[in-house]
């Protein structure tokens, strides 16, 4: 769980990101990244907000929806969440006054996912774009 739940950097893909994370976020993700496609075009599509977020963390946390567990999509090594801005603002995860920062910042998720990563005390916003059609095979 997280222990603090003040506003957040609001800022996509922060330097803060190092490449330890992105090399293990990007691996993992190339294995739901279809499931994740999906699930953000059915958020959308039924209504539920125009800004899904995938919250991925290896340990169990209580943001969203559990959508995919450790190991149940050609064994993935993460979590994953389905959420949206909605809920992080009520959570106050994003703070009100950084709503419409955050909607300036958000990617069209037709080419992107929103992933908020919990990996102990490191929590961050990462938008990585799904496969291009055709190069979506699995890379064990």
């Amino acid at each position: 769980m997280i222990e603090d739940y003040t506003a957040l950097s609001n800022a996509p893909n922060s330097p803060d990101l190092n490449g330890k994370y992105l090399g293990l976020i990007s691996s993992d993700f190339i294995k739901v990244a279809d499931a994740l496609k999906e699930a953000s075009y059915q958020i959308k599509k039924r209504g539920f907000s125009d800004f899904p977020i995938f919250v991925t963390s290896q340990r169990p946390i209580e943001i969203g929806q559990k959508l995919i567990g450790v190991g149940e999509l050609h064994e993935n090594k993460w979590n994953y969440h389905a959420s949206m801005m909605e809920e992080f603002v009520q959570r106050k995860l994003i703070a009100e006054e950084n709503r419409e920062l955050f909607v300036q910042n958000f990617k069209d998720i037709e080419e992107f996912a929103c992933l908020f990563v919990v990996d102990g005390q490191f929590t961050n916003f990462v938008f990585i774009p799904f496969p291009e059609e055709g190069r979506e095979e699995i890379v064990e």
